[in-house]
């Protein structure tokens, strides 16, 4: 066996690794759920397909469990107070979190943000447990795109993108 690694020095390693910043959405009979996550990635273009890891404690992580379904919505360089609201770091939990942002659903009923610029929706075809988290691998079954540069987070803030 390797040396033990120290989960502070694990997070603060990850922490220099740059993610777009995405709200993992689901709903559950009448009550939308939502997450930010930035532990989100491509898997495979045919069929096309993305990975998402949620920690299996979140009631986000729940009901995509329980129903198979979830929207990613990636967001605009602009988007720092939703990506917070969807982290908790406001006190807003539930249905609360969805009183920032312009939401509608898609043809699921499954949260689409107006504001986003990819909105992916996705049908499970697979899951794993992971640790804390469950890696849901989800097939694409529609795509919406709006305009605009990413959010990214890295060393614990938001950046914008911007060309080089």
């Amino acid at each position: 066996m390797g040396k033990h690694v120290d989960p502070a020095d694990f997070r603060a390693a990850m922490a220099r690794f740059p993610g777009a910043v995405t709200i993992v959405t689901a709903r559950a009979g009448a009550e939308r759920r939502g997450v930010t996550a930035t532990a989100v990635c491509s898997v495979s273009a045919e069929p096309p397909s993305l990975l998402v890891c949620l920690n299996s404690k979140t009631g986000t992580c729940h009901a995509v469990a329980e129903t198979g379904r979830f929207n990613v919505n990636l967001l605009a360089g602009d988007g720092g107070e939703v990506a917070m609201r969807f982290a908790g770091q406001d006190g807003a939990t539930g249905e609360d979190k969805f009183r920032l942002g312009n939401w509608y659903e898609d043809d699921r009923g499954v949260p689409l943000l107006g504001e986003s610029i990819v909105g992916l929706s996705c049908n499970v075809t697979e899951s794993i447990e992971a640790g804390s988290h469950i890696v849901f691998v989800g097939e694409i079954s529609a795509i919406t795109t709006g305009e605009g540069a990413a959010l990214v987070y890295e060393q614990s803030r938001f950046h914008r993108l911007a060309p080089l």
